[in-house]
């Protein structure tokens, strides 16, 4: 049995992309692995956050979580900060990180374009974090999308960077990119990648839309002017995002598609297509709107903030000793 760790920011209302890139896959894979599944709320600190919308953030994608497979008896859902190891380890390995390679993250040179002084110093020190989330777990695997790779390429370098230094203790985790549906790009723009802080809401599925609302949102999607539906990310990058869309939510491969309306056009695509994400996203809804302000949800989360706990805080006494902090006793 192998450890797997995902973690997802409570930054707003889960996607489509979210759903199909990432928490789709997860019900499958804690059917035969030890999975941990984090709702990082310290990473979600990077940027400025409104502090009850944030609480609310986190409580929602608990639900959604639950709502859509993940199993509490199978799986270990918690929130990062009810664990107080991440932080605590997140220091260690930030002393043996350097600011150069952190300054190479895609990510921190996209933010910081506009120059350093109003970015935050966490937003440079995110990737240690996120390398301390996974390595207290001894986690094997990390499924994620393409945009995390390179923090996750860190994550390996820190974790045998402590190995050679201190004690060989930490696993370096290998990356798991799923093959259909690992990025899903904006509606609007498909040369984007779809985000639920995207400042256009016509550019993304929220999991909680109602059905005429994704109808709406996949009417309004960008195509182009040949009206054939054709899987060509270099040429049809819009049908192509949307073929991915449908081929993830209805189980058929994109072949299957592209022969079925062939001679169909658009509109007719575009009608189906909505009705195939509703037909996805109508039961987690059900089961959301159950779990969402329920002593039962707050009753997994106590459960799973003690079984990470359990586990990090043995992690974050091996990876203390090798450093050599705290203090010798004698007592017995």
């Amino acid at each position: 049995m192998q450890t797997i760790f995902s973690g997802i920011q409570p930054s707003g209302t889960l996607t489509i992309g979210n759903f199909l890139g990432a928490i789709q896959h997860f019900v499958g894979l804690q059917e035969e692995n030890n999975c941990y599944f984090c709702i990082v709320d310290e990473h979600a600190i990077t940027v400025p956050q409104d502090r009850l919308e944030l609480r609310q953030n986190i409580r929602s994608l608990a639900a959604l979580y639950l709502a859509s497979g993940i199993d509490p008896e199978k799986s270990t859902l918690f929130i990062q900060s009810e664990v107080p190891a991440h932080a605590q380890l997140n220091w260690m390995l930030q002393s043996i990180s350097y600011i150069g390679e952190l300054e190479r993250m895609t990510q921190f040179k996209d933010k910081s374009t506009g120059g350093k002084e109003g970015v935050s110093a966490a937003l440079l020190t995110y990737p240690p974090l996120m390398a301390a989330d996974i390595l207290l777990y001894q986690t094997d695997i990390v499924p994620v999308g393409e945009d995390q790779k390179q923090h996750l390429e860190l994550t390996r370098h820190i974790a045998e960077r402590f190995n050679n230094r201190f004690n060989d203790i930490f696993t370096a985790p290998e990356i798991s990119i799923p093959k259909v549906g690992a990025r899903i790009m904006s509606l609007q723009d498909p040369t984007k990648k779809m985000s639920k802080s995207d400042e256009n809401e016509k550019a993304y599925i929220s999991m909680l839309d109602d059905p005429k609302r994704i109808e709406k949102k996949i009417k309004s999607a960008v195509t182009d002017s040949e009206g054939v539906v054709a899987f060509d990310q270099e040429n049809k990058p819009a049908i192509s995002n949307l073929l991915t869309i449908y081929a993830s939510c209805s189980g058929k491969s994109i072949e299957a598609l592209e022969t079925e309306y062939m001679d169909k056009g658009y509109g007719t695509f575009k009608q189906d297509l909505a009705q195939a994400v509703i037909n996805v996203l109508q039961p987690i809804q059900d089961r959301y709107h159950e779990l969402i302000n329920s002593d039962a949800l707050d009753d997994i989360l106590d459960t799973g903030a003690e079984k990470a706990s359990y586990q990090a805080n043995k992690m974050l006494r091996k990876a203390k000793k090798a450093m050599g902090l705290g203090r010798v006793t004698n007592k017995r």
